[in-house]
């Protein structure tokens, strides 16, 4: 693995990259970034895929600006146009790499990733196919999940303005700190005490993951709609993997969505039966069936003659 950094504009970006055993830096390989979730460092997730994915390709995964190791102030903000162009950054670095064959690359996209990987491959034509896992519109998520979204965004007009009048930063946990907070909240949903679990309580537990979310984000993210243009502008193959098991964060239905709306001649759907969408964050059994099918789909479209249609 090679730590790595590069800037989206002013702000540094730090990423590490995932190699082959055998790498030899003369030769040059096919490359897949991996856009993560929503909160996620690179070390978590990103790295879980990337390190299975480096059998056979460069692989890098990265923290998003504001987050993590990576720059940009204030932090824990998630912007979603700053967060589609850290990807096309990503890009640009992995074409100055000698051993990454820049008529060779692809994304990978995971939950909120998968959505933001989708808006930049609409308009990166330098991805020569696309694939995700459990991919949500992070947009439509929030505007589904949230109780009242208009509200939302009104108290994001307020917190604006009194933050400019000098107010501290309002910071608001993506999900409860632990399971214990969880369960004296009220949450029974066994899928959201699973990410409580993996994000908080398990080994993946990363320092660098805040688990705070900065509030007038909100005004930002409600406003995000990834798949839209997907019938005009995603041309690549396309690669949709699915857990069977269907639940509150939608997962199933928006990768059944991105799967029907795109005008592919080269795409696939992969439903992994009896996984939820957190089972395929992290669980060998789970994980590995769709490490399987992405790395056919990558060998497929990633080769040289493909990359010159």
């Amino acid at each position: 693995m090679k730590r790595v950094s590069f800037k989206n504009r002013d702000i540094e970006v730090v990423g590490n990259i995932h190699v082959p055993p055998d790498l030899n830096e003369a030769d040059a390989y096919p490359a897949i970034i991996l856009a993560t979730p929503g909160s996620s460092v690179k070390e978590q997730i990103g790295a879980i895929y990337a390190e299975r994915l480096s059998d056979g390709f460069i692989a890098l995964t990265f923290d998003p600006s504001y987050q993590g190791e990576s720059g940009g102030e204030p932090r824990d903000l998630e912007d979603p146009s700053v967060r589609v162009d850290d990807i096309h950054c990503a890009v640009d670095h992995l074409t100055t790499l000698p051993y990454v064959h820049e008529a060779r690359i692809g994304v990978l996209g995971i939950c909120a990733g998968g959505g933001y990987a989708i808006k930049a491959a609409l308009t990166e034509r330098r991805f020569k196919a696309v694939g995700t896992v459990v991919a949500n519109d992070i947009g439509e998520a929030m505007r589904r999940l949230l109780p009242d979204f208009r509200q939302t965004l009104q108290d994001v007009a307020v917190k604006r303005t009194a933050q400019v009048r000098g107010a501290a930063a309002r910071r608001d946990p993506w999900i409860p700190d632990s399971l214990a907070e969880a369960r004296a909240a009220g949450i029974t949903d066994p899928e959201l005490l699973e990410t409580v679990t993996f994000y908080r309580e398990s080994e993946y537990r990363h320092p660098n993951s805040t688990n705070r979310l900065l509030f007038v984000s909100y005004g930002s993210l409600l406003g995000f709609d990834a798949f839209s243009l997907v019938p005009e502008l995603l041309t690549q193959p396309l690669q949709v993997v699915v857990g069977g098991r269907r639940g509150p964060t939608g997962q199933y239905e928006a990768g059944r969505r991105l799967f029907d709306l795109s005008p592919s001649r080269a795409k696939h759907f992969l439903e992994v039966e009896g996984a939820g969408h957190y089972d395929l964050y992290y669980k060998p059994e789970y994980v590995g069936r769709a490490v399987k099918r992405l790395a056919e789909f990558f060998s497929e479209h990633l080769t040289q003659d493909s990359s010159r249609s």
